[in-house]
Protein backbone atom coordinates (compact mmCIF):
# COMPACT_ATOMS: atom_id res chain seq x y z
CA UNK A 1 0.00 0.00 0.00
CA UNK A 2 1.40 3.70 -1.14
CA UNK A 3 2.18 5.91 2.24
CA UNK A 4 -0.53 8.32 0.93
CA UNK A 5 -3.14 5.45 0.92
CA UNK A 6 -2.51 4.68 4.45
CA UNK A 7 -2.51 8.70 4.96
CA UNK A 8 -5.76 8.57 3.17
CA UNK A 9 -7.43 5.79 5.04
CA UNK A 10 -6.51 7.52 8.74
CA UNK A 11 -8.51 10.64 7.00
CA UNK A 12 -11.61 8.94 6.37
CA UNK A 13 -12.22 8.08 9.91
CA UNK A 14 -12.30 12.02 10.62
CA UNK A 15 -15.97 12.35 10.29
CA UNK A 16 -18.60 10.37 11.15
CA UNK A 17 -20.74 10.69 7.55
CA UNK A 18 -18.75 10.63 4.14
CA UNK A 19 -20.41 13.90 3.03
CA UNK A 20 -22.02 16.87 5.15
CA UNK A 21 -21.98 20.13 3.17
CA UNK A 22 -20.48 22.62 5.47
CA UNK A 23 -17.67 25.39 4.93
CA UNK A 24 -17.22 25.91 8.84
CA UNK A 25 -14.62 23.30 8.79
CA UNK A 26 -12.96 24.08 6.07
CA UNK A 27 -12.56 27.69 6.63
CA UNK A 28 -11.41 26.10 9.92
CA UNK A 29 -8.12 23.99 8.48
CA UNK A 30 -7.53 27.22 5.89
CA UNK A 31 -6.85 29.32 8.37
CA UNK A 32 -4.67 26.73 10.18
CA UNK A 33 -2.73 26.28 6.75
CA UNK A 34 -2.59 30.06 5.97
CA UNK A 35 -5.00 30.17 3.57
CA UNK A 36 -3.37 28.59 0.76
CA UNK A 37 -6.68 29.51 -1.56
CA UNK A 38 -5.96 33.05 -1.42
CA UNK A 39 -2.69 32.07 -3.17
CA UNK A 40 -4.16 30.14 -6.02
CA UNK A 41 -3.77 31.15 -10.18
CA UNK A 42 -7.22 32.30 -11.59
CA UNK A 43 -9.94 29.61 -11.23
CA UNK A 44 -12.19 28.66 -13.30
CA UNK A 45 -14.69 27.21 -11.22
CA UNK A 46 -16.92 24.52 -12.57
CA UNK A 47 -20.33 22.93 -11.20
CA UNK A 48 -22.83 20.85 -12.67
CA UNK A 49 -24.80 17.86 -12.50
CA UNK A 50 -23.93 16.41 -15.63
CA UNK A 51 -21.13 17.34 -18.30
CA UNK A 52 -18.58 18.76 -15.35
CA UNK A 53 -15.76 16.01 -16.21
CA UNK A 54 -15.91 16.47 -19.61
CA UNK A 55 -16.24 20.48 -19.96
CA UNK A 56 -12.65 20.36 -17.48
CA UNK A 57 -11.27 18.32 -20.09
CA UNK A 58 -11.84 20.56 -22.98
CA UNK A 59 -10.65 23.80 -20.97
CA UNK A 60 -7.56 22.24 -20.13
CA UNK A 61 -6.72 20.66 -23.91
CA UNK A 62 -7.42 23.56 -25.40
CA UNK A 63 -5.53 25.81 -22.46
CA UNK A 64 -2.60 24.09 -23.48
CA UNK A 65 -2.80 24.00 -26.45
CA UNK A 66 -2.13 27.49 -26.39
CA UNK A 67 0.87 26.70 -24.08
CA UNK A 68 -0.67 27.86 -21.35
CA UNK A 69 0.23 26.26 -17.88
CA UNK A 70 -2.61 24.66 -16.00
CA UNK A 71 -3.41 22.99 -12.56
CA UNK A 72 -6.80 20.75 -12.71
CA UNK A 73 -8.61 19.33 -9.67
CA UNK A 74 -11.66 16.65 -10.42
CA UNK A 75 -13.58 14.23 -8.30
CA UNK A 76 -14.36 11.23 -7.94
CA UNK A 77 -10.53 9.52 -8.66
CA UNK A 78 -11.19 6.07 -11.08
CA UNK A 79 -8.23 3.94 -10.35
CA UNK A 80 -5.69 5.88 -7.90
CA UNK A 81 -6.35 9.10 -5.86
CA UNK A 82 -3.53 11.27 -7.15
CA UNK A 83 -5.86 11.39 -10.43
CA UNK A 84 -7.54 14.35 -8.63
CA UNK A 85 -4.76 16.72 -8.67
CA UNK A 86 -3.15 17.41 -11.66
CA UNK A 87 -0.08 19.89 -11.87
CA UNK A 88 0.96 22.41 -14.47
CA UNK A 89 4.64 21.03 -14.72
CA UNK A 90 5.44 23.18 -17.71
CA UNK A 91 3.84 25.14 -20.87
CA UNK A 92 1.41 23.18 -22.59
CA UNK A 93 1.97 20.15 -19.79
CA UNK A 94 0.94 18.69 -16.99
CA UNK A 95 1.02 15.67 -14.80
CA UNK A 96 -0.52 13.61 -11.62
CA UNK A 97 0.67 14.86 -8.48
CA UNK A 98 3.50 12.33 -7.27
CA UNK A 99 3.59 9.86 -4.54
CA UNK A 100 6.18 11.66 -2.54
CA UNK A 101 4.78 15.22 -2.82
CA UNK A 102 0.79 13.75 -2.33
CA UNK A 103 1.86 12.15 0.97
CA UNK A 104 3.83 15.15 2.32
CA UNK A 105 1.03 17.40 1.63
CA UNK A 106 -1.51 14.98 2.90
CA UNK A 107 0.70 14.88 6.55
CA UNK A 108 0.53 18.90 6.70
CA UNK A 109 -3.12 19.05 6.24
CA UNK A 110 -3.40 15.68 9.31
CA UNK A 111 -1.11 17.89 11.52
CA UNK A 112 -2.81 21.23 10.93
CA UNK A 113 -6.53 19.62 11.40
CA UNK A 114 -4.92 17.95 14.69
CA UNK A 115 -7.85 14.97 14.78
CA UNK A 116 -10.80 17.15 14.63
CA UNK A 117 -13.91 16.65 12.46
CA UNK A 118 -13.98 17.15 9.17
CA UNK A 119 -14.85 15.29 5.99
CA UNK A 120 -12.66 13.35 3.70
CA UNK A 121 -13.44 15.99 0.61
CA UNK A 122 -12.70 18.93 2.51
CA UNK A 123 -9.32 17.89 3.94
CA UNK A 124 -8.48 16.60 0.89
CA UNK A 125 -9.12 19.54 -1.03
CA UNK A 126 -6.92 21.58 1.50
CA UNK A 127 -4.35 19.40 0.53
CA UNK A 128 -4.75 20.04 -3.50
CA UNK A 129 -4.83 24.21 -2.79
CA UNK A 130 -1.41 23.85 -0.91
CA UNK A 131 -0.09 21.83 -3.85
CA UNK A 132 -1.79 24.75 -6.16
CA UNK A 133 -0.52 27.53 -3.97
CA UNK A 134 2.94 25.98 -4.18
CA UNK A 135 3.48 25.90 -8.40
CA UNK A 136 3.25 28.77 -10.20
CA UNK A 137 0.27 28.35 -13.41
CA UNK A 138 -1.26 30.50 -15.78
CA UNK A 139 -5.06 29.20 -14.50
CA UNK A 140 -6.88 26.59 -11.85
CA UNK A 141 -9.73 24.58 -13.49
CA UNK A 142 -11.43 23.88 -10.12
CA UNK A 143 -14.05 21.41 -10.32
CA UNK A 144 -16.96 21.21 -7.66
CA UNK A 145 -17.27 17.85 -5.56
CA UNK A 146 -20.88 18.34 -4.80
CA UNK A 147 -23.47 21.15 -5.40
CA UNK A 148 -21.87 24.39 -5.29
CA UNK A 149 -22.89 26.78 -2.37
CA UNK A 150 -21.72 24.36 0.31
CA UNK A 151 -18.97 22.93 -1.54
CA UNK A 152 -15.43 22.59 0.04
CA UNK A 153 -14.40 24.37 -3.38
CA UNK A 154 -16.12 27.38 -2.91
CA UNK A 155 -13.99 29.30 -0.40
CA UNK A 156 -12.33 30.90 -3.31
CA UNK A 157 -13.76 34.69 -2.80
CA UNK A 158 -13.36 35.83 -6.38
CA UNK A 159 -12.59 33.44 -9.52
CA UNK A 160 -12.00 34.89 -12.60
CA UNK A 161 -14.86 32.81 -14.42
CA UNK A 162 -17.85 30.47 -13.05
CA UNK A 163 -19.25 27.58 -15.08
CA UNK A 164 -22.34 25.77 -14.64
CA UNK A 165 -23.40 22.80 -16.76
CA UNK A 166 -26.42 20.52 -17.05
CA UNK A 167 -28.41 20.67 -13.74
CA UNK A 168 -30.41 17.38 -13.23
CA UNK A 169 -31.36 15.63 -10.32
CA UNK A 170 -29.18 13.85 -8.36
CA UNK A 171 -27.84 13.41 -5.00
CA UNK A 172 -31.09 14.51 -3.83
CA UNK A 173 -30.64 13.34 -0.09
CA UNK A 174 -28.20 16.40 0.04
CA UNK A 175 -28.89 18.96 -2.52
CA UNK A 176 -32.99 18.73 -2.35
CA UNK A 177 -35.73 16.60 -3.52
CA UNK A 178 -36.57 19.20 -6.34
CA UNK A 179 -34.73 20.68 -9.59
CA UNK A 180 -35.19 24.37 -8.61
CA UNK A 181 -33.39 23.12 -4.65
CA UNK A 182 -30.96 21.88 -6.50
CA UNK A 183 -30.27 24.40 -8.88
CA UNK A 184 -30.28 26.96 -5.92
CA UNK A 185 -27.14 24.69 -4.33
CA UNK A 186 -25.11 24.47 -7.84
CA UNK A 187 -26.12 28.42 -8.35
CA UNK A 188 -24.22 28.76 -4.80
CA UNK A 189 -21.09 29.29 -6.77
CA UNK A 190 -21.89 32.81 -8.47
CA UNK A 191 -19.72 35.97 -7.01
CA UNK A 192 -20.81 39.75 -7.68
CA UNK A 193 -19.12 40.75 -10.62
CA UNK A 194 -17.90 37.09 -11.72
CA UNK A 195 -19.55 36.53 -15.32
CA UNK A 196 -21.06 32.93 -15.20
CA UNK A 197 -21.30 30.62 -18.49
CA UNK A 198 -24.35 28.45 -18.34
CA UNK A 199 -25.03 25.14 -20.37
CA UNK A 200 -28.31 23.57 -21.86
CA UNK A 201 -30.59 23.98 -18.65
CA UNK A 202 -33.98 23.23 -18.34
CA UNK A 203 -36.74 25.94 -17.71
CA UNK A 204 -36.77 25.49 -13.63
CA UNK A 205 -33.44 25.25 -13.01
CA UNK A 206 -32.24 28.35 -15.49
CA UNK A 207 -34.65 30.70 -13.88
CA UNK A 208 -33.48 30.03 -10.32
CA UNK A 209 -29.55 30.35 -11.71
CA UNK A 210 -31.21 33.25 -13.22
CA UNK A 211 -32.47 34.80 -9.90
CA UNK A 212 -29.28 33.93 -8.25
CA UNK A 213 -27.52 36.16 -10.92
CA UNK A 214 -29.55 39.33 -9.64
CA UNK A 215 -29.13 38.99 -5.69
CA UNK A 216 -25.29 39.04 -6.44
CA UNK A 217 -24.89 40.86 -9.35
CA UNK A 218 -22.70 38.04 -11.68
CA UNK A 219 -23.26 38.17 -15.60
CA UNK A 220 -24.29 35.32 -17.47
CA UNK A 221 -23.92 34.24 -20.24
CA UNK A 222 -26.79 31.59 -21.39
CA UNK A 223 -27.05 28.61 -23.98
CA UNK A 224 -28.94 29.04 -26.24
CA UNK A 225 -29.33 32.92 -25.81
CA UNK A 226 -25.91 34.40 -25.51
CA UNK A 227 -24.09 31.60 -27.20
CA UNK A 228 -24.61 28.14 -29.07
CA UNK A 229 -22.78 25.13 -30.27
CA UNK A 230 -24.24 22.32 -32.74
CA UNK A 231 -23.32 20.03 -34.78
CA UNK A 232 -23.55 20.42 -38.66
CA UNK A 233 -22.08 18.28 -41.70
CA UNK A 234 -19.79 16.61 -39.60
CA UNK A 235 -18.62 19.43 -37.76
CA UNK A 236 -19.05 21.64 -34.89
CA UNK A 237 -20.58 25.05 -35.17
CA UNK A 238 -20.69 27.30 -32.60
CA UNK A 239 -21.94 30.69 -32.60
CA UNK A 240 -22.07 33.82 -30.23
CA UNK A 241 -22.39 37.50 -30.65
CA UNK A 242 -18.73 37.45 -31.31
CA UNK A 243 -19.01 35.52 -34.33
CA UNK A 244 -18.95 31.56 -36.06
CA UNK A 245 -16.56 29.21 -35.55
CA UNK A 246 -16.23 26.11 -37.44
CA UNK A 247 -14.91 23.48 -35.88
CA UNK A 248 -14.06 19.71 -35.45
CA UNK A 249 -15.56 17.39 -33.72
CA UNK A 250 -14.89 16.65 -30.11
CA UNK A 251 -12.48 13.54 -29.54
CA UNK A 252 -14.85 11.91 -26.93
CA UNK A 253 -17.72 10.27 -28.34
CA UNK A 254 -21.41 10.83 -27.53
CA UNK A 255 -23.50 13.55 -29.32
CA UNK A 256 -23.76 15.24 -25.34
CA UNK A 257 -20.65 16.41 -26.10
CA UNK A 258 -21.15 19.11 -28.48
CA UNK A 259 -22.93 20.71 -25.34
CA UNK A 260 -20.19 20.07 -22.99
CA UNK A 261 -17.37 21.44 -25.54
CA UNK A 262 -19.89 24.75 -26.37
CA UNK A 263 -19.80 25.40 -22.94
CA UNK A 264 -15.60 25.10 -22.82
CA UNK A 265 -15.31 27.36 -25.94
CA UNK A 266 -18.01 29.96 -24.26
CA UNK A 267 -15.75 29.93 -21.06
CA UNK A 268 -12.72 30.50 -23.10
CA UNK A 269 -14.56 33.06 -25.19
CA UNK A 270 -15.66 35.23 -22.82
CA UNK A 271 -11.86 35.03 -20.46
CA UNK A 272 -10.61 37.19 -23.51
CA UNK A 273 -6.93 35.61 -22.95
CA UNK A 274 -5.22 36.85 -26.10
CA UNK A 275 -3.22 33.83 -26.27
CA UNK A 276 -6.27 31.28 -26.62
CA UNK A 277 -7.13 31.52 -30.11
CA UNK A 278 -9.41 29.90 -32.41
CA UNK A 279 -6.62 27.27 -33.73
CA UNK A 280 -6.45 26.34 -30.12
CA UNK A 281 -10.14 25.44 -29.82
CA UNK A 282 -9.95 23.41 -32.26
CA UNK A 283 -6.66 21.45 -31.36
CA UNK A 284 -8.21 20.69 -27.84
CA UNK A 285 -11.47 19.66 -29.24
CA UNK A 286 -9.53 17.06 -30.92
CA UNK A 287 -7.04 16.32 -28.19
CA UNK A 288 -9.18 16.34 -24.85
CA UNK A 289 -9.31 13.12 -23.08
CA UNK A 290 -11.67 11.73 -20.10
CA UNK A 291 -11.54 8.61 -19.21
CA UNK A 292 -14.98 6.66 -19.10
CA UNK A 293 -17.24 9.08 -20.72
CA UNK A 294 -18.57 6.75 -23.85
CA UNK A 295 -14.61 5.26 -23.90
CA UNK A 296 -14.21 2.62 -25.96
CA UNK A 297 -11.54 0.27 -24.57
CA UNK A 298 -8.50 -0.86 -26.98
CA UNK A 299 -6.84 -4.05 -26.51
CA UNK A 300 -6.28 -4.71 -22.58
CA UNK A 301 -6.99 -7.90 -19.88
CA UNK A 302 -10.90 -7.42 -20.25
CA UNK A 303 -11.23 -6.87 -24.24
CA UNK A 304 -9.03 -9.82 -24.66
CA UNK A 305 -12.13 -11.73 -22.88
CA UNK A 306 -13.98 -10.77 -25.92
CA UNK A 307 -14.81 -12.85 -28.92
CA UNK A 308 -13.91 -11.82 -32.30
CA UNK A 309 -14.88 -8.44 -33.70
CA UNK A 310 -17.08 -7.35 -30.47
CA UNK A 311 -16.15 -3.78 -29.39
CA UNK A 312 -16.00 -3.13 -25.56
CA UNK A 313 -17.49 0.39 -24.31
CA UNK A 314 -17.36 1.87 -20.82
CA UNK A 315 -19.24 4.64 -19.36
CA UNK A 316 -19.88 6.49 -15.88
CA UNK A 317 -23.03 7.96 -15.95
CA UNK A 318 -25.42 6.95 -13.11
CA UNK A 319 -28.93 9.24 -13.43
CA UNK A 320 -31.61 9.23 -15.29
CA UNK A 321 -30.16 12.09 -17.85
CA UNK A 322 -26.91 10.21 -17.95
CA UNK A 323 -28.60 7.13 -19.00
CA UNK A 324 -31.18 9.28 -21.42
CA UNK A 325 -27.67 10.81 -22.88
CA UNK A 326 -25.49 7.92 -23.44
CA UNK A 327 -28.50 5.86 -24.57
CA UNK A 328 -29.07 8.52 -27.16
CA UNK A 329 -25.56 8.47 -28.41
CA UNK A 330 -25.09 4.39 -28.73
CA UNK A 331 -28.64 4.71 -30.81
CA UNK A 332 -26.19 7.24 -33.26
CA UNK A 333 -23.72 4.84 -33.17
CA UNK A 334 -26.13 1.88 -34.08
CA UNK A 335 -26.80 3.76 -36.94
CA UNK A 336 -23.28 3.50 -38.49
CA UNK A 337 -22.07 0.18 -37.57
CA UNK A 338 -25.36 -1.72 -36.11
CA UNK A 339 -24.55 -4.46 -33.58
CA UNK A 340 -26.55 -5.85 -30.76
CA UNK A 341 -26.29 -4.09 -27.36
CA UNK A 342 -25.65 -5.54 -24.17
CA UNK A 343 -25.34 -3.72 -21.01
CA UNK A 344 -23.45 -4.55 -17.97
CA UNK A 345 -25.07 -2.57 -14.85
CA UNK A 346 -23.51 -1.63 -11.54
CA UNK A 347 -25.27 0.98 -9.40
CA UNK A 348 -25.17 2.32 -5.59
CA UNK A 349 -27.86 2.02 -3.80
CA UNK A 350 -28.59 5.70 -3.94
CA UNK A 351 -29.32 6.54 -7.40
CA UNK A 352 -32.42 5.57 -9.40
CA UNK A 353 -31.63 2.30 -11.57
CA UNK A 354 -35.12 1.86 -12.51
CA UNK A 355 -34.43 5.64 -14.36
CA UNK A 356 -30.91 5.23 -15.32
CA UNK A 357 -31.45 1.97 -17.62
CA UNK A 358 -35.03 3.06 -18.88
CA UNK A 359 -33.70 5.18 -21.92
CA UNK A 360 -32.63 1.85 -22.90
CA UNK A 361 -35.57 0.04 -24.29
CA UNK A 362 -35.60 -0.77 -28.20
CA UNK A 363 -32.17 -0.28 -27.71
CA UNK A 364 -31.82 -3.31 -26.26
CA UNK A 365 -32.98 -6.51 -24.03
CA UNK A 366 -30.14 -8.11 -22.10
CA UNK A 367 -28.46 -6.47 -19.13
CA UNK A 368 -26.26 -7.85 -17.03
CA UNK A 369 -25.59 -7.19 -13.38
CA UNK A 370 -23.41 -7.12 -10.75
CA UNK A 371 -22.41 -5.65 -7.44
CA UNK A 372 -19.52 -2.98 -7.87
CA UNK A 373 -16.51 -4.35 -5.75
CA UNK A 374 -15.37 -3.06 -2.66
CA UNK A 375 -18.67 -0.53 -2.36
CA UNK A 376 -20.95 -1.13 0.71
CA UNK A 377 -23.76 0.98 -0.63
CA UNK A 378 -24.15 -1.00 -4.11
CA UNK A 379 -27.08 -2.81 -5.07
CA UNK A 380 -26.21 -6.35 -4.75
CA UNK A 381 -26.22 -8.21 -8.37
CA UNK A 382 -29.61 -10.05 -7.93
CA UNK A 383 -31.06 -7.29 -6.11
CA UNK A 384 -30.41 -5.30 -9.21
CA UNK A 385 -31.66 -8.15 -11.58
CA UNK A 386 -35.04 -7.54 -10.32
CA UNK A 387 -35.07 -4.12 -10.46
CA UNK A 388 -33.93 -4.24 -14.57
CA UNK A 389 -36.74 -6.79 -15.14
CA UNK A 390 -39.01 -4.29 -13.79
CA UNK A 391 -38.60 -1.77 -16.68
CA UNK A 392 -39.17 -4.73 -18.89
CA UNK A 393 -35.38 -6.10 -19.84
CA UNK A 394 -33.84 -9.73 -19.78
CA UNK A 395 -31.70 -9.39 -16.18
CA UNK A 396 -29.34 -11.96 -15.51
CA UNK A 397 -26.80 -11.22 -12.35
CA UNK A 398 -23.01 -11.73 -12.78
CA UNK A 399 -20.16 -12.85 -10.27
CA UNK A 400 -17.97 -10.52 -11.30
CA UNK A 401 -16.59 -7.99 -14.01
CA UNK A 402 -15.34 -10.79 -15.97
CA UNK A 403 -17.86 -13.22 -15.35
CA UNK A 404 -19.78 -10.74 -16.91
CA UNK A 405 -17.92 -10.39 -19.98
CA UNK A 406 -17.86 -14.15 -20.26
CA UNK A 407 -21.96 -14.35 -20.89
CA UNK A 408 -21.65 -11.49 -23.25
CA UNK A 409 -19.68 -13.33 -25.12
CA UNK A 410 -21.55 -16.79 -25.80
CA UNK A 411 -22.95 -15.90 -29.41
CA UNK A 412 -19.99 -16.28 -31.76
CA UNK A 413 -21.53 -13.13 -33.44
CA UNK A 414 -19.78 -9.62 -32.89
CA UNK A 415 -21.51 -7.97 -30.40
CA UNK A 416 -21.17 -4.33 -28.68
CA UNK A 417 -20.88 -3.89 -24.54
CA UNK A 418 -21.67 -1.45 -22.51
CA UNK A 419 -20.26 -1.23 -18.72
CA UNK A 420 -22.14 1.39 -17.25
CA UNK A 421 -23.67 2.77 -14.27
CA UNK A 422 -20.94 4.08 -11.97
CA UNK A 423 -17.91 5.97 -11.63
CA UNK A 424 -16.63 3.57 -9.14
CA UNK A 425 -17.57 0.56 -11.23
CA UNK A 426 -15.76 2.27 -14.25
CA UNK A 427 -12.28 2.78 -11.99
CA UNK A 428 -12.05 -1.30 -11.21
CA UNK A 429 -12.82 -1.88 -14.84
CA UNK A 430 -10.19 0.55 -16.04
CA UNK A 431 -7.39 -1.22 -13.46
CA UNK A 432 -8.91 -4.59 -14.16
CA UNK A 433 -8.38 -3.45 -18.50
CA UNK A 434 -4.90 -2.37 -17.56
CA UNK A 435 -3.99 -4.48 -15.02
CA UNK A 436 -3.13 -2.23 -12.21
CA UNK A 437 -4.00 -2.55 -8.74
CA UNK A 438 -7.05 -0.01 -7.72
CA UNK A 439 -6.64 2.21 -5.04
CA UNK A 440 -6.89 1.35 -0.99
CA UNK A 441 -9.90 4.24 -1.22
CA UNK A 442 -12.57 4.20 -2.94
CA UNK A 443 -13.39 7.19 -5.29
CA UNK A 444 -16.81 6.87 -3.46
CA UNK A 445 -14.56 8.67 -0.73
CA UNK A 446 -15.71 12.41 -0.68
Amino acid sequence: MAVSDAILQRLLALHPKIIDLSLDRMWRILDRLEHPERRLPPVIHVAGTNGKGSTCAYLQAQMEAAGLKVHVYTSPHLVRFHERIRLAERESESRFIEEKELAALLEECEAANAGEPITFFEITTAAAFLAFSQRSADYLILEVGLGGRLDATNVVERPRLSVITMIDYDHQQYLGQSLQQIAREKAGILKAGVACIVGRQREEALAVVEERSLEVNAPLEICGRDWQSFEQNGRLVYQDQGGLLDLPLPRLAGSFQIDNAGVAIAALRRLKDHRIRDQHLAQGLRQASWPARLQRLAEGELTRLMSGQSELWLDGGHNASAGLAVAQSLAQIEERAPKPLILILGMLKSKDAAGFVRPFKGLTQRVITLAIPAEANAYGAEELALIVRGEGFLAEPARSIADAIAKTSRSSAPVRVLITGSLYLAGHVLAQQDGLPISAVSGAAR
